[in-house]
């Protein structure tokens, strides 16, 4: 079969007839390898979505006399239908092939991305530019099938592309159904004239949750396909970190001289999607930011904007009003949240029901955190919540929320639980409108409450059964939340959000608790301007700012302050004089939230941070002094997120006696680990995960005989686990998920004792050693059905392990 396919496309054979014949491949092959089907099937579909670019750049090239540039192409596809062809050949059950295929249609995607990138520069003429999209598409799907194909079912593993997709629906929506059917009457309508559709309400009334179901909604997704983009703008618009984003989520890079040029470049981009519509979806745009949704509109065919707001925008034309919940909707929604179905829950007379629902006002956000405190509560409880709705209400009153009196009563039901409610109070040392890691609000709360790990944990389950904030899961996650919370990411509604910021800011600057200070622009706070020195007494200090922030510090004092949270946009980056005197810091946070890495200025004084127990560093560039600074006898904890590692991490000692715990993620160009590494015998917990240039441990590794916890997932250059492992005898959780490189487990995984659980998520090319017999206490291993089923060949020997199947 493969013979006779490969031999239709004749030497010398146009683009076209290249093209015919790899795609007459994937046909034949799809129809008769349902092993490789489900990539053939999406392979298929998109070299049939490029054909008429494909006949269009032939002839831009022929005109042009440009025949090597048609031979490159040619010879990519000739090795496309190589690879198809060896595919059909594999047998299911040859893992070890079937991942080195994998592997070479990503090199080939390489290559294809490589040549297209080089060869056919975008500005030679609009054809090219939207073959050079389409077979970016291509390259990324791909990749995203090809190492599904080694066993994961083909979720995406890029870490960043997909940052604008829509949001899940976490509940079926209550009172949605009238705007849900007018708004897919103005999306699906071709309709040139009202491009921008503005969706306005109060805070809390459903905005999100009606913009989330639209993008949902089956009719709409078939429209638009994979052209749905949802943005969170929130107060501060920055045009660039909104383009940026845009462009990670589809799979693309650019440099921007100005914002003019990222618009101009976005603009060029949305056009070569075509001639899909378009959907792009603006949330939360504040008043003022009119200007935001004015640049991003764009002469594109069948391109339309969803605003959402709390504001109005009359130069969009007449706003699309949402009203709150009528008494029905807000009765249904209420009764869903707060009694358990099972008619266990205690509920009271429908008055009381009544009176709770009608002071919620028909807005969702309040009869959803109201709803789901009650849930299980007494008699006394319900009488004493109605009666501080009340008493909320006179108190709040001067802020001008009216939704934020019931948000008050769900916080002030936290007082017999004081650390969950402080633990409440801290979210508003994040960013509006961005995702906050599990880890570091549990790092927060160990140091600013003196909560043990447990307590803390617990503290972030309690706010989320309260509807304070909700958990996203990023992959799979064990039931045991002490020791895997670190794949669990935060959102918050931006109201909790300015409550909480309202509750911090009560008293004099000098006397608050926590200090949190957002600064937009270079509009610093009145008590900043003075620059006079400030002597503060908080124990948690907060910056936010954003791409304008010059750096120009404010003179303080802050003797008390055991955590510093740092969150900016800036491209460089100098840490604040003052540190130097925060003589009891033990929890210092670095987030940078723009696009690239920030260098960063003044890091040397960390070194002078000598209770400093815990660092995390957010997306930045490590300064070639790194280690030497973090010298320090008391840190705990480091934790490297989407930096860039140089040679910060290269020929350098490492003195850090007491260390417990590394993590180290989405750190890409980190080769190998430091020497002296494996000298860190205290380490209990190391996570190396997404860091896709890493190819080896060292050999030595078997030295940290303390380790009880490793996680390598998605390091796949990682060709081995070196045969020291055995030596870790204290290790319970080992998580090698999506290393596609190794083959084969060592022989030493046997003298494992203490090993508890394993993951092997997407881990079907690597060989299991007979040794794995004398694993007799393992309990749990997680991987996806090929892997179980290696492992189900061993479940006599092992009568304790549980077997289980799961996908990314």
């Amino acid at each position: 079969m493969a013979a006779s396919l490969l031999a239709s496309a004749a030497p010398g054979a146009g683009l076209e007839v290249a093209f015919g014949s790899f795609l007459r491949v994937i046909l034949e092959v799809r129809r008769s390898n349902a092993m490789f089907a489900p990539t053939l099937k999406l392979l298929e579909e998109t070299m049939e979505s490029i054909r008429p670019s494909i006949r269009r750049i032939e002839t831009f090239n022929r005109d042009f006399d440009r025949p090597d540039e048609i031979k490159g192409l040619q010879d990519l596809m000739k090795k496309g239908e190589d690879l198809v062809c060896k595919c059909s050949k594999i047998h299911r059950y040859n893992y070890v092939k079937k991942a080195f295929f994998a592997k070479k249609l990503v090199k080939l995607d390489e290559s294809i991305r490589r040549y297209i990138d080089t060869i056919l520069p975008l500005h030679q003429t609009s054809d090219v530019k939207e073959t050079l999209y389409e077979m970016r598409l291509l390259s990324t799907q791909i990749r995203n099938l090809s190492i599904g194909a080694s066993g994961g079912g083909g979720s995406n593993k890029s870490g960043f592309v997909g940052v604008c997709s829509p949001p899940g629906l976490k509940v079926v929506p209550v009172g949605l159904e009238i705007p849900v059917k007018d708004l897919k009457g103005k999306l699906l309508k071709d309709d040139e004239v009202s491009q921008v559709i503005v969706v306005s309400a109060p805070g809390g009334c459903g905005k999100t949750t009606l913009a989330t179901a639209l993008c949902q909604d089956a009719n709409i997704k078939d429209k638009y396909k994979g052209n749905i983009f949802f943005v969170t703008v929130s107060k501060s618009p920055n045009v660039l970190v909104i383009v940026e984003r845009l462009f990670q989520h589809m799979g693309s890079s650019a440099g921007f001289l100005s914002e003019e040029d990222a618009v101009h470049q976005l603009e060029n981009l949305l056009r070569f999607r075509g001639p899909e519509p378009i959907l792009l979806v603006l949330e939360d745009v504040w008043s003022g930011a009119e200007f935001l949704v004015e640049r991003l509109k764009f002469p594109i065919t069948d391109y339309k904007i969803l605003v959402t707001s709390r504001f109005e925008f009359p130069r969009f034309g007449p706003s699309y009003k949402l009203k709150t919940l009528n008494n029905a909707d807000a009765m249904t929604l209420f009764s869903h949240l707060a009694f358990l179905p099972d008619g266990n829950s205690y509920r009271p007379d429908q008055d009381v029901v009544n009176e709770i629902v009608e002071v919620c006002m028909g807005f969702p956000l309040a009869i959803s955190v109201v709803g789901k405190s009650l849930c299980g509560k007494s008699a006394a409880e319900w009488s004493k919540r109605i009666k501080e709705c009340t008493e909320a209400s006179s108190i709040l009153a001067n802020f001008g929320f009216e939704l934020l009196p019931c948000l008050q009563t769900s916080v002030d039901a936290l007082n017999n639980n004081t650390a969950a409610k402080e633990c409440y109070m801290d979210l508003g040392s994040f960013p509006e409108g961005q995702k906050i890691p599990a880890s570091t609000l549990v790092d927060t709360w160990i140091e600013c409450h003196k909560l043990e790990e447990d307590d803390a944990i617990a503290n972030l389950y309690e706010l989320s059964e309260r509807n304070l904030i909700d958990l996203v899961v990023t992959r799979y996650a064990r039931k045991d939340a002490s020791e895997d919370y670190g794949s669990i990411i935060v959102l918050q509604h931006d109201l909790l959000r300015e409550l909480a910021i309202i509750q911090s800011s009560s008293g004099s600057i000098e006397h608050r608790k926590r200090l949190l200070v957002d600064v937009s622009g270079n509009k610093i706070p009145e008590w900043w301007a003075e620059q006079r020195q400030l002597f503060i007494r908080a124990n948690l200090l907060s910056f936010c700012t954003d791409n304008m922030f010059s750096s120009s510090w404010c003179n303080i004092t802050a003797p008390e302050v055991e955590v510093l949270v740092l969150n900016f946009q800036t491209k460089n980056y100098t840490l604040p004089w003052f540190m130097r005197g925060m003589d009891k810091l033990k929890l210092l946070i670095v987030a940078n939230y723009g696009f690239f890495p920030a260098e960063l200025s003044n890091f040397q004084l960390v070194g002078s941070l000598s209770n400093l127990k815990r660092i995390r560093l957010e997306k930045v560039s490590l300064p070639s002094f790194f280690m030497a600074s973090l010298q320090l006898e008391k840190l705990e904890k480091m934790s490297l997120v989407m930096c860039s590692v140089g040679q910060a991490l290269s020929n350098t000692a490492i003195r850090m006696p007491n260390v417990v715990e590394i993590n180290i993620d989405y750190c890409n160009d980190l080769v190998e680990l430091p020497n002296g590494f494996c000298d860190l015998v205290r380490l209990r917990k190391l996570g190396i995960t997404n860091c896709r240039k890493l190819s080896a441990l060292p050999e030595d590794l078997g030295f940290l005989e303390n380790l009880e916890v490793l996680r390598l997932s998605s390091c796949i250059e990682l060709l081995e686990l070196p045969d020291t492992i055995g030596r870790l005898r204290n290790l319970r959780i080992l998580d090698i998920s999506e290393c596609l490189s190794i083959t084969k487990l060592p022989e030493q995984i046997s003298e494992l004792n203490s090993l508890r659980n394993l993951c092997m998520i997407d881990c079907s090319s690597c060989e299991l050693p007979w040794s794995v017999v004398n694993l007799v206490h393992l309990l749990e291993v997680i991987g996806d059905e090929e892997t179980a089923n290696s492992w189900k060949n061993f479940a006599s020997f092992l009568p304790n392990l549980a077997i289980k199947v799961s996908k990314l």
